[in-house]
């Protein structure tokens, strides 16, 4: 517990200042297949979103088990145990935007600032077990909402602060490719062939990845 300890103070809040805002619009991916990760978020089904949302976030039990989970891989890139957060937050994230599409129309997601919040949760110093139990009920949590989508309720649409529009289900393909990317920002490389044909070699630098919520 203390090298943990260690490595969450080499690694969080004292680097925090070290990690640039991700400002990309990653709406692209809704479009084209992603590069970075090789996930092809045009494949996703309406009726396979809530099972996928299970599939691509079960291999974070194992990763917040990791010895050095809490050390980042340089001072710019979040530590394994900051992606975890992070993706716990995206989960509860998603899983709001989609019950506020189904009772509201066309509604305007809240404003959610990934980096601010991972600042003021300070995620680099937050206990692996807890993010892993969090993390595990909000994707079940997710899952459960786009599971209870059907028929012409996936064609309902919400904006994002941005001007951005979705569905609900692009929104859900949109969240599919941000939970996929994440795996592979902390060399999680088995995902389903199906899903990433084209995957980069195990160990290349991808960035921060998705900018999720915003």
């Amino acid at each position: 517990m203390a090298d943990l300890q260690d490595d969450r103070t080499a690694g969080g809040a004292q680097a925090d200042t070290n990690v640039q805002p991700d400002t990309k619009d990653w709406t692209w991916t809704l479009q084209r297949r992603c590069l970075q990760c090789g996930f092809d978020a045009r494949l996703a089904e309406a009726q396979t979103i809530s099972g996928r949302t299970v599939e691509l976030t079960a291999p974070w039990q194992e990763v917040l088990r990791r010895p050095d989970v809490a050390r980042r891989p340089s001072p710019a890139v979040w530590s394994p145990l900051e992606y975890g957060c992070h993706v716990r937050d995206v989960c509860r994230v998603f899983e709001g935007r989609v019950r506020l599409m189904l009772d509201v129309d066309e509604p305007r997601f809240p404003d959610w600032d990934q980096d601010e919040t991972a600042l003021a949760e300070r995620y680099g110093e937050q206990e692996p077990s807890t993010v892993a139990g969090e993390l595990a009920e909000s994707a079940r949590q997710a899952s459960a909402a786009f599971g209870r989508v059907g028929g012409d309720q996936w064609g309902r649409k919400g904006l994002r602060s941005n001007g951005s529009q979705f569905t609900v289900l692009t929104l859900g393909q949109y969240f599919l490719h941000d939970l996929a990317h994440h795996l592979i920002d902390v060399g999680v490389d088995e995902l389903p062939q199906a899903w990433a044909p084209a995957l980069p070699p195990h160990g290349e630098s991808r960035g921060r990845g998705p900018d999720a919520a915003r």
